[in-house]
Parts: C-alpha cells; sequence; structure tokens
C-alpha cells in the first residue's frame, strides 16, 4: 500500500531519533511542571519553560511553549490567554511543549492540579483517560476521522465536552509542515505509528475549568 502523501518524511527522519525526541520533551515537561506555584503568572511559566528546555538541550520550538491556568486552560492552542493569569492555590494548570531535539520535533502535553478541589484532578484525570481510551481505539486501525468521533462519544459518555478545535497533527523531522499534512481529525486513513500527535482537550461540564493531554501514537 503507498504511503500517503500527508505521512511524507525528510532524508534525515529516525524512528529512533523521533522517540528520544519524546522522551526527552516529556521529561522536561515534568521539570517545568514541578517549578510551576501558586502566585507565578502565565508570562512567568511561559519563561520557565523556555530556560528549562534550553537547559535539557533544545536544539529550536518548533511551536511556542503555551501554559494555561485555571479558566484559560478552556482556550485553545490560537486562542490568547486572558492577560493577567496567576496561579491560585487551588487551580489547574496545563502546560503544552513543542521542541526540536537532534532535528525530530517532541509535541506533548499534560494537565495538573495545585491544591485539593477534587474536581480539578477529576478533569485533569479525565483528559488522561480519554487519550488512553482514543489511543487503544487507533491500535484497532481506525481513520483519524473515526478516532476523533469515537474520542466525542467516549467524552460524552464519560460527562465531559470535547473541544473540536483541538484534532492533533503531523510530527517529524523539522519541519514536519514542509508535508502539508493537515488535521488528524480529518485524515482518512489510518494514521501511521510514530508521526501523529494525539490530542485531547475537554471542558468540565459546568465549571470554567479544562484538561489537555497530548502526546505520540507509537506502536
Amino acid at each position: 500500500m503507498p504511503i500517503p502523501t500527508a505521512e511524507n518524511v525528510g532524508a534525515a527522519f529516525s524512528r529512533e531519533r523521533m522517540l528520544a525526541a519524546r522522551e526527552r520533551s516529556w521529561a522536561a515537561l515534568r521539570d517545568i511542571a514541578g517549578r510551576i506555584v501558586p502566585g507565578m503568572s502565565e508570562t512567568d511559566a511561559a519563561a520557565l519553560a523556555k530556560e528549562r528546555l534550553d537547559a535539557a538541550g533544545m536544539q529550536r520550538i518548533w511551536h511556542p511553549s503555551t501554559v494555561r491556568f485555571g479558566a484559560n486552560t478552556l482556550k485553545t492552542f490560537r486562542q490568547p490567554s486572558a492577560p493577567d493569569a496567576v496561579l491560585r492555590a487551588d487551580d489547574i494548570f496545563f502546560i503544552d511543549l513543542g521542541p526540536v531535539f537532534n532535528g525530530h520535533e517532541g509535541d506533548v502535553g499534560d494537565t495538573f492540579v495545585v491544591g485539593d478541589d477534587p474536581r480539578m484532578h477529576a478533569c485533569a484525570a479525565a483528559a488522561r483517560e480519554l487519550f488512553a481510551r482514543t489511543e487503544a481505539r487507533w491500535h484497532e486501525g481506525v481513520t483519524g476521522s473515526a478516532l476523533y468521533a469515537y474520542a466525542e462519544d467516549e467524552a460524552t459518555a464519560m460527562g465531559w465536552r470535547l473541544n473540536h478545535e483541538t484534532k492533533g497533527h503531523r510530527v517529524g523531522d523539522y519541519p514536519h509542515a514542509v508535508h502539508k499534512a493537515g488535521s488528524l481529525g480529518r485524515f482518512d486513513a489510518t494514521p501511521a505509528p510514530g508521526l501523529w500527535i494525539l490530542e485531547i482537550q475537554i471542558a468540565h461540564p459546568v465549571l470554567p475549568i479544562g484538561a489537555f493531554f497530548e502526546d505520540l501514537l507509537v506502536a
């Protein structure tokens, strides 16, 4: 079967380097999350993310690091945060990183909670659970568009609202964008391992908070 044009890679592409970029990105994200504390502004957190990515040996970014606090967790990647957001003692936040390591693109995101609010903890856990369910569905060999139809049904069954503007994308050796792959949620073939980011963003059914999780789909 021919490889879809959307899954083309460059001559420098290496599966091993792709997986290494993923692991280094996750290590950086955990490091950053552990340094974000109540009283910090989103601007300060974004500066911290850059500092720690540089310390981790990042070559460059392929998309800006995004940190969202509180109600800004409902914002999609392209929407600006409401200004002057400061992390409260009981709050929720997510981190979305897009660094390049050794010529390959990492893209990871996760949601964290400070304090003991059970609704916030449930929201963060639900994003991870929905990701796991949707990833398991991908292993069954469905198309990208069918994958997000499944994610929507599962989110509803779990009692959450799926953000339809966040539908995953290609990654690869930098820059993947030369291959014009488009959205995973509109990809009408079965996504190949190691090339696609599955993104899950949900909203609480009542509270003005959301949660986000993303990772590389791997075999």
